[in-house]
Formats: C-alpha cells, structure tokens, sequence
C-alpha cells in the first residue's frame, strides 16, 4: 500500500479525544510521523500515560464522560486554545458521532475519519442495510426499515420465519437487541427492545432481522480515501463473545478459505465504495455454517482489535487514517497478508464473579515481550484503574508464523504477564486458549455460552 505523499504537513497539530490505550497509540504514531499531540483528559485521568507523553495536555472535566470526554464544546476549546488543527477521535466516546465530525469541520478543523455524512448513513443500521443491499453485499433477510408496531413486527416475523432478532437501529454493543424463538414471546420482547433503546442511545427505534443460528462474527477491515480508491486488509475473527462484547480476536479466520475471503473482502469494498468512503473502517459480517455472508453493521472509526491486522499487514492503520484524512491518496492497494495473529483484551473484570467490573490500584505491572509480542496499554505500577469507563487495560497482541504457534506464543505471553493489585481477565485468557474448540477453531458466536471456567483460588480438598 502505497499513498501519494511521504510525509504529512509538519504543522499539523493532532488532538486525541479520546483516552487510555487508544490514545496513547495515536500518540506514538503522530509523532512517529513528526506531529505534534495534545491530550485532553479527565481529572480521573490526570496520571495516564497519554497525558504524560503527549506534547500538550488539557483537563477538560470531572471523571464521568457525560462531563468530560462527551462534551464537544470542551474538546473544540481545547483545540482552539492549543492551536490544533485535526482531531483523532480514537474508538468509542464521539468516534462515530457525526455532529462531532461536522462540528470539527465548522470550526476549521480536520477530521480524522469518515465524512459526517457517511457516519450519520452507517450509524443508522436500518438505512445502512439498505445501502449496503443497493450495493449489492448481502443482507440478513429483515424488515427493510423501522418497525412501528408490535402487530407490525409480528407480520414481519411471520413472512421471513422464526427465530428472529430484533435490534435497535441506533444501537451496539448488545444493548436494544431481543433475540425471538415463538410468536408468543414477541410482544414483550419487541418492547423491552424500544424501552432499553430508548434508555441506551436516546432512540427507541427497533427493525427486525431473520436470527442466523450458530454464525461467526467475522469483519473486514477496509480503508480508503474518499476519492475512489478503496482496499481491504483481510479479516478478523471476532467471535469469542460474551453478551455481545468481543474478548479476543484473531487474524486470518480459522474458517474463512480464500475463496469465502475474496467474497467477503469484495462484498466490504463494494459496500465502502458506494459510501465514498474515507478513512479505516470494518464492515462486519454473519457467516453461517455453510459459508454463507450476511452484512451486519460498518464500523466508521479504528476498531479495538486493529493491532492484529497491523500485525498480519505489516502496516500501520493510524498513519493511514490520518494520511488520507490530510487528503492524501492511495496509490497502491495491494495488501500481503502474512502468518497469524491473536488479541487478548486485558481487562479489569473478575471472570469468576461474573465478569464484573473491578476497578482500582495496580500493585505490580510487569508486561510480556520477547519475539512477536505486543502490548498496548496506558497502565504501570501505582496506576488506579478508573470506574467511570471501559475496563479495559490491555490488549496483548502476538503474531506467528501459523495458527498453533500463535496460540503457543499467545500462552507463553499470557504467563509471562504480570498484574496484581486487580481481578483481572488473564486466567480467563489462559484457560481459553486451552480449549479444544478454540484450538481448533470450531467455535462460533455462542462458545462462551457453555464455557466453564475453574477457579484457581478454590482449593479442592
């Protein structure tokens, strides 16, 4: 891959509105590329690295992000009275908002991602699945639109068959989503679905999808640059899940063939094209057990799990979002992918205690390196976990020749890790990769539904 310019302007400033690993990772790469940063941050964030290590840092409110990391004025002034010149909003928090993205613009500056009218067209998954579906990828048979009725959404459930899945058009992460078995269930599911859309993201509308049985949650990941030239980098495995949120990814699929590949990654670049697409984006998908492909939802932003196609492509997808976002072109499009990657999230959360959070000090850090290994994270010893946002303090990437040394590598790594202080996701890490499903990649969306784990702390007698 290949872009029209060497370098970007040296007077950009880039300003991350974002925190943690995230935007530590921006970080590292602006000024690899000789930008300067400026952070903003909480005051719960006041002793992370991606204050300490960026050029210029900005508290812009109290720990909670409805007070600090979600208000646009504060991170526009901050901007204003930095001198930046382009905002990378990194993943979650206003990555996909697209009166942000706009907003940015009025003020002058760069966005670093899609046009706010491309995320404003993808965020809405029922007019997204029809864009997709005039491009030609294939969609999950469903509603075609807002469901405004019980009565209506049963007719619809009926005509394409049970089960079926209602989900909530502006929603993610799980949250507004009813699966249906029978007719008798469906009244009550569809409105608990409106009433928790309308409590998560402020919008109670709800569309209806046939429910594929046993799929993999496999997503592509696509760049391009807004002017006609668009590429993907492979696929991600994404279908270790629990209640919806992914715990660890690979790279290549272990059941995607070159074949279903060329498929998928055709299917997400037609998709991207008729969107005029500009910046790192995935298009995610349902494969079924007989390959078939259903277009599920397009992320408009770098996905978390990001690092393992870095690592498979050889490339870095932060300096390329910010190359095209600064109006350079791709030239080359061709991608080399090479061996296999895996990315454990680290989080703060107790897996035997039904994974809940657990936020607090951290007594000893000590990360694992050595050939193929990789960690991105903003915590050290002495840090305090925060509680107002995600759990996550690491990601703990490897990359190997093949599959079973990954998975070698990705254990070897596991044991190396040092965390105390906080119940941590690693044991959980280690016992999975030592399941015989998951060695030999026969697992799919539901495999964490009957996964039992064993205690380490339980002594047997």
């Amino acid at each position: 891959m290949d872009l029209s310019k060497s370098a970007p302007d040296v007077n950009t400033k880039v300003l991350i509105a974002n925190r943690g690993e995230i935007a530590l990772r921006v970080i590292r790469t602006c000024h690899e590329m000789g930008l300067k940063t400026v952070a903003v941050h909480s005051t719960a964030d006041s002793e992370s690295l991606h204050v300490r290590f960026a050029d210029e840092a900005v508290c812009i409110g109290p720990g909670p992000s409805r007070e600090s990391y979600l208000r646009i004025e504060r991170i526009i002034s901050a901007a204003e009275i930095t001198g930046a010149t382009a905002i990378h909003p990194g993943y979650g928090f206003l990555s996909e908002n697209s009166v942000f993205g706009a907003i940015c613009q009025d003020h002058g500056l760069t966005f670093i991602g899609p046009r706010p009218a491309t995320i404003e067209l993808m965020g809405n998954k029922s007019r997204a699945k029809d864009a997709m579906a005039a491009a030609g990828v294939p969609v999950v048979p469903g509603s075609g639109g807002i469901i405004e009725s019980a009565a209506d959404g049963l007719r619809v459930a009926r005509r394409i068959g049970f089960p079926v899945m209602i989900k909530a058009s502006a929603g993610g992460g799980g949250r507004g989503m009813r699966a249906v078995a029978t007719e008798s269930e469906f009244g009550r599911s569809f409105h608990a679905a409106r009433a928790e859309a309308e409590s998560a993201f402020g919008n109670p509308d709800v569309y209806l999808e046939k429910l594929i049985e046993s799929p993999r949650h496999v997503e592509i990941q696509v760049m391009g640059d807004g002017q006609g030239n668009t590429f993907h980098l492979g696929e991600r495995e994404c279908s270790v899940q629990r209640r919806h949120q992914k715990l660890l990814e690979e790279s290549p699929s272990p059941v995607v063939t070159k074949a279903l590949r060329e498929a998928l990654g055709a299917a997400a670049v037609a998709g991207a094209d008729a969107v005029s697409y500009r910046g790192a984006g995935t298009v995610e998908f349902l494969v079924d057990a007989h390959g078939n492909f259903y277009f599920m939802e397009m992320n408009t932003r770098i996905q978390v799990e990001h690092p393992v196609t870095e690592e498979v492509a050889d490339v870095d997808l932060v300096a390329m979002q910010i190359a095209v976002a600064l109006g350079d072109r791709l030239t080359n499009t061709s991608v080399a992918l090479r061996g296999h990657a895996i990315e454990c999230r680290i989080n703060a959360e107790d897996p035997f205690n039904g994974f809940r959070p657990a936020p607090g000090r951290i007594e000893a850090f000590n990360v694992p390196g050595g050939p193929g290994v990789r960690v991105d994270t903003h915590a050290y010893t002495g840090y305090t976990i925060p509680p107002h946002y995600d759990s996550m303090i690491a990601k703990l990437i490897v990359h190997a020749p093949s599959r079973p040394q990954a998975i070698s590598r990705m254990q070897r790594a596991l044991d190396e890790f040092v965390l105390n202080g906080i119940p941590t996701t690693i044991e959980f890490h280690r016992q999975l990769l030592r399941d015989a499903d998951f060695r030999r990649g026969t697992y799919d969306t539901h495999f964490l539904d009957g996964f039992e784990l064993s205690d380490p702390r339980v002594v047997s007698v």
